[in-house]
């Protein structure tokens, strides 16, 4: 029953809301504009002073509105302080904040005001100062400390906190949209209009402290995440579902052609870009991944090989499946990707032969990946909460592998132990691996048993008519019994690369002495529920 009265009641109560605010309009007659980046800001002021606003300000931004031919007051002249502390203290002062935080419709705050002779202020213009530039620009710690900024936060906080009475911009990319606002309210924008940017301020002020407090945070156990950057999808992972994307997307990937990208694809482009990172920097390497996991992966000399052989590990899944290189894409692997039907392509770059034909594909999504550091930290919700952990950036690599077995692997299967490490370790678990001269056969992935896994992986790479004999296997965890290296020795697998570390790890050891199968520890696991 109380369920039902909120409900009930909500829509009333929103009705009479709107109807309020949508009267409560307010001529704006007077400014207080103080920002660090100028940038925008003569369009704005000239709009204003169209209107015979009152404008006041302090340092820089007086005397660039004073350079623009404009009337502005001082705000060290209305407070009697000069601007103090190598700047850190300006507009801290009851009479800036009284003409901020004064109530119109309070007949006790405007006769304070007329007693302390405060200007009320119905605009308030201030940016920050650039902490996060400051310190991805490997500042020192004092000059980091002196980009917090204390005026410009206590500003934008008061006057979007009295948004009844004052309208608040703290972005300059929001300069348009109020000239906008501005001009079509005749000067005198009503109460919602004020509230949708003093949402817009409340955000500028807890993004801009969350920053700070995660660069100097080094003991609270606390958990404190903001991102400006978002893009409404299509619809979730499913299409009665909303979907957003929190982040600089364009920072990392160039979208050069096709549709929109959706949360699936964003999921799938996910899991190609950190499978590729682990071979970025080598040979020409193709690969080719349907629903997180690869399907076609290939290391050869050239990327037109890579792609005919990543295509061959499991050219049916290869449809509307992503597919990423880690080199320029040329004509020849652009004519061979053509004919396929995929839902996405990412490279480096492409060849302008090669991007005009992959255009071609109307809803065929283009991508060029740049260069940009990835999180460092994963973040998913789980129950009431969220999980948080360190990436897994630990790539195996020769220096960690412990031969187990008296049989060494030789260099040739250590190439292959290693290249089907990677691909394991991007896997959804539990996960096989088996691959044969840098070529991903086949991969058992998402079982809830490891011998399900291998059995699907042979499976798969028989029904493609590959030969596993002398071919290498990667567990993405220990073997807890000796099935799995019994399964993997009848397919013909002679080498295997495994974390170790079961109790019953020398069942399996003994099992590959006597069958000749080598094995290798890493003393490393690597999950991916």
């Amino acid at each position: 029953m109380k369920q039902f009265v909120l409900l009930f009641q909500k829509p009333i109560l929103h009705h009479y809301y709107n109807f309020k605010i949508t009267m409560n309009s307010k001529k704006i007659s007077s400014a207080l504009i103080s920002v660090f980046d100028k940038t925008g800001l003569e369009p704005l002021i000239k709009a204003l002073v169209a209107n015979d606003v009152s404008l006041y300000s302090t340092g820089g931004t007086e005397t660039f509105i004073r350079d623009l031919g404009h009337e502005v007051h001082a705000v060290e002249d209305l407070t009697g302080y000069p601007s103090i502390l190598g700047g850190r203290v300006k507009t801290l002062h009851p009479k800036v904040f009284g003409g901020i935080l004064n109530r119109s419709a309070l007949e006790s705050d405007q006769k304070e005001l007329d007693q302390y002779d405060i200007p009320s202020f119905d605009l308030v213009i201030v940016d920050l100062y650039p902490f996060e530039k400051t310190v991805a620009g490997n500042a020192t710690e004092d000059e980091i400390i002196e980009k917090i900024d204390i005026g410009g936060i206590a500003l934008i906080r008061a006057a979007a906190k009295n948004f009844s009475d004052v309208f608040c911009i703290s972005n300059k990319e929001d300069y348009a949209s109020f000239i906008e606002v501005y001009n079509n309210a005749n000067g005198a924008p009503s109460e919602e209009e004020r509230k949708a940017f003093a949402v817009k301020a409340f955000h500028t002020s807890s993004h801009y402290d969350t920053a700070i407090f995660n660069h100097f945070n080094e003991t609270e156990d606390r958990l404190k995440v903001s991102i400006s950057n978002s893009k409404v999808l299509r619809y979730g992972e499913n299409p009665h579902q909303q979907g957003r994307f929190f982040g600089p997307l364009e920072d990392l990937l160039e979208h050069v052609h096709g549709k929109e990208i959706s949360y699936n694809n964003l999921l799938d482009i996910d899991a190609a870009v950190n499978l590729m990172l682990e071979f970025y920097n080598g040979k020409p390497a193709f690969g080719i991944l349907k629903h997180n996991n690869a399907c076609g992966f290939a290391v050869r000399d050239t990327l037109s090989v890579a792609y005919k052989d990543a295509l061959a590990g499991d050219p049916v899944s290869a449809f509307g499946g992503v597919l990423i290189s880690n080199k320029t894409i040329d004509l020849e692997t652009a004519i061979a990707i053509h004919s396929l039907f995929c839902e996405v392509v990412i490279a480096p770059n492409y060849d302008a032969a090669a991007l005009s034909l992959l255009k071609e594909k109307k809803n065929r999504i283009i991508l060029i990946q740049k260069e940009a550091s990835l999180p460092s930290q994963t973040l998913r919700t789980c129950l009431n909460g969220v999980l948080v952990q360190d990436k897994d950036a630990k790539t195996d690599g020769q220096e960690d592998l412990n031969t187990a077995t008296k049989l060494q692997p030789s260099a040739s299967e250590i190439k292959d132990l290693l290249f089907a490490s990677k691909i394991c370790k991007q896997t959804k678990s539990n996960t096989i691996v088996l691959a044969k001269n840098e070529q991903l056969l086949a991969s058992g992935t998402g079982q809830t048993s490891r011998v399900d896994a291998l059995n699907q992986a042979i499976n798969k790479a028989t029904s493609f008519g590959f030969d596993l004999k002398e071919s290498a296997m990667a567990s993405d965890a220990f073997f807890p019994f000796p099935d799995c290296v019994e399964i993997a020795d009848k397919a013909g697998i002679k080498t295997v690369i495994q974390p170790g570390g079961s109790i019953k790890d020398k069942l399996s050891i003994e099992y590959c002495d006597s069958h000749e199968i080598s094995m290798v520890f890493t003393g490393i696991r690597h999950f991916k529920h």
